[in-house]
């Protein structure tokens, strides 16, 4: 009798032991299944510590580049990131600070760094050390849509300044001539699973303080055919003109990226935009396209790169330092990572630029076609 109740006892504890083991493979299936590819053309990645309604989160992104064409200014021209010249520096470190309910939220990131002294130049007093800072309503109880107001990040390109989430360190000739950041409004809207819309009325193209009395239209749909791959458009109509740039009429742009991440051991984003400025008596057209991808030897090694090209004809976006020329260059990058982790990563990389007319200087301030930078930085975030 003893013994029947023990070999009872012993099924129902194996019964038991197996359900749980079940439990845990579905649950371990369920997240390989459904995790989502990040979106790294916006700056909403990094979570933070939770202390109840509110989490708070940092992030330090250090570096040292050394640009050996040697500009005379220490600063390598054409870019806003990480663009200091034989310097030990900041590119961005930012606290972030958020509060969420079920129906109201708000964010607050003051930052600072030489991305944002390059940046926010144009930006008054206070509002240069702001990276993002909105507050937003959640205007249905049973659909996920939601109004944001204040300085939010910008959906352009498949690249933020939150170096950490990139297949590579440095931003791209696309990232670096469109919005970093917006002001204005966004509406939200959960379309399906799939499927998220999301609308800008904002001040105008990167611009906190409003430049004219015109207001400017975005939009970002954002598709997820599945937990590989990432489909993004966006768009931007606006009147650009302005003190600088009086003679700027409507300004035109849309961009295309496709994010694809595999869950193992390669990655790879591509993305390609045009603009049309319209000036009184002229129509300037810019374009760009890029590829980058990574492969992973293991959990805390890879190797990346990219190839792009980016041609502005007349120097709508970028003005040649060569002031008779028009700007137009391809660049090739090359890195590799190390994971120190789960909050910091070790980078080295290099980089080419190669022109086909002369828009760089030497060491010598002679002018040239080509330039190369190298890299090196450490990412902490928490």
């Amino acid at each position: 009798m003893y013994l029947r109740r023990e070999k009872t006892k012993n099924k129902m504890l194996n019964i038991e032991d197996m359900k749980i083991k079940i439990t845990l493979l579905l649950i371990v299936f369920y997240v390989i299944s459904f995790s989502q590819v990040s979106n790294t053309g916006v700056m909403d990645t990094t979570d933070g510590e939770h202390i109840g309604k509110i989490s708070v989160g940092g992030y330090v992104d250090a570096y040292y580049g050394y640009n050996f064409n040697q500009p005379n200014a220490n600063s390598t021209p054409y870019f806003v990131s990480m663009n200091r010249h034989n310097e030990m520096n900041i590119n961005l470190a930012f606290i972030d600070l958020r509060y969420n309910t079920e129906r109201v939220r708000a964010r607050i990131v003051p930052g600072f760094g030489t991305y944002i002294n390059s940046n926010y130049a144009a930006e008054p007093g206070a509002l240069k050390n702001i990276v993002e800072a909105s507050a937003g309503l959640r205007l249905s109880k049973r659909k996920n849509v939601w109004l944001d107001y204040g300085i939010i990040g910008s959906p352009y390109t498949n690249e933020s300044a939150i170096s950490k989430d990139h297949l590579v360190y440095t931003r791209s000739f696309s990232a670096e001539n469109v919005p970093y950041y917006l002001s204005g409004a966004k509406l939200s809207v959960t379309l399906s699973q799939k499927i998220n819309l999301y609308l800008y009325l904002i001040n105008g193209w990167q611009q906190i303080i409003d430049q004219n009395q015109y207001k400017s239209f975005g939009s970002q749909l954002e598709i997820r055919p599945n937990n590989k791959n990432l489909i993004n458009w966006n768009t931007y109509i606006g009147d650009e003109r302005s003190a600088a740039h009086p003679l700027y009429r409507n300004r035109y742009f849309t961009d295309l990226y496709w994010i694809f991440e595999s869950g193992k051991k390669f990655s790879s984003t591509a993305c390609a935009y045009i603009g049309l400025q319209q000036k009184i008596g002229q129509e300037s057209i810019w374009w760009s396209a890029n590829y980058s991808a990574r492969y992973s030897f293991t959990h805390k090694f890879s190797l990346s790169g990219r190839v792009e090209y980016f041609t502005d004809p007349n120097n709508t976006m970028i003005s040649s330092i060569i002031s008779s020329n028009q700007f137009s260059s391809y660049s090739g990058t090359v890195g590799v990572n190390y994971k120190i982790g789960d909050h910091a990563l070790l980078r080295l990389e290099n980089r080419i630029f190669y022109s086909e007319k002369d828009n760089y200087f030497d060491q010598n301030f002679n002018a040239v076609k080509m330039m190369n930078v190298a890299m090196s930085n450490i990412t902490v975030w928490f």
